[in-house]
C-alpha cells in the first residue's frame, strides 16, 4: 500500500553528507511531490491526524471488508479522540441499512461492492454522527467471493466531506490480509487529499 524511498549517503563527513541527501531530496520533491505524504517515522495516520486537528475537523468510518482496521489506524495514535468521534463497521447489508441508511433499492440495483453503495455509506455515517468528514468502504476481500464482474480484491471507497462526496475503484488483488491494509491507507489518502483541498 505505500512506497518508502529511502535517501542513503556513505563517507566519514557527516555535514557534507548531509548536504547530499537534503540536494537529493529537494529533486526529487518536484517530480514525486504529490506522492509523497511524509518523511522519517511519519505515517498515514499520524498525518492524516495532523491535518484533521490543525483544522478543527472531525471524522468518523463506515466500513466493510476492512471490517475496522481504519479505525484501528486512526485509534492507534495519542489524541486520536480529539477528532475521531467513531466507526461502524457495517458487514452485512442489513447493518448497511439499518444503521447508515444505505436504500435497500441501492442494494439490489448495484450490490454492497458499488460506488453508490460507498456513497451512501459515507454520507449515512457522516449525517449520524455529525463529523465534518467520513471514510467509508466496501471490497470483496478474497480469497473467495469474486465474480467475473467484480473479482476478488474489487474495493469501492467514499469520502464525505463538507463539499461533497467523492468515491474511487481500487483492483487491489487477490490477498485478503493485503487488502485489507491497502483499502485502509487509500481510504486514508483519500481523506488526507481533501482535507489538503479543502
Amino acid at each position: 500500500g505505500m512506497v518508502r524511498l529511502r535517501l542513503t549517503a556513505y563517507g566519514t563527513d557527516r555535514i557534507v553528507l548531509q548536504e547530499a541527501i537534503n540536494k537529493a531530496e529537494k529533486e526529487l520533491l518536484p517530480l514525486a511531490g504529490k506522492y509523497i505524504f511524509g518523511f522519517d517515522d511519519d505515517t498515514m495516520e499520524s498525518v492524516v491526524g495532523q491535518l484533521l486537528r490543525h483544522k478543527g475537523m472531525t471524522l468518523s468510518t463506515a466500513e466493510s471488508c476492512t471490517g475496522g482496521n481504519i479505525a484501528h489506524l486512526i485509534t492507534s495514535i495519542a489524541g486520536s479522540s480529539d477528532y475521531f468521534k467513531g466507526s461502524v463497521v457495517a458487514y452485512s447489508n442489513e447493518i448497511k441499512e439499518k444503521l447508515l441508511g444505505v436504500p435497500h433499492q441501492t442494494l439490489i440495483d448495484h450490490g454492497a461492492v458499488s460506488e453508490q453503495t460507498v456513497i451512501a455509506m459515507a454520507e449515512g455515517i457522516r449525517e449520524r454522527f455529525e463529523t465534518d468528514y467520513s471514510i467509508a468502504v466496501s471490497g470483496i476481500a478474497g480469497p473467495g467471493g469474486g465474480t467475473d464482474e467484480k473479482p476478488v480484491g474489487t474495493t469501492w471507497i467514499a469520502v464525505a466531506t463538507p463539499s461533497g462526496t467523492v468515491a474511487r475503484k481500487f483492483l487491489l488483488g487477490d490477498h485478503r490480509g493485503r487488502n485489507i491494509r491497502k483499502a485502509s491507507l487509500a481510504g486514508l489518502n483519500m481523506l488526507r487529499g481533501k482535507l489538503i483541498e479543502e
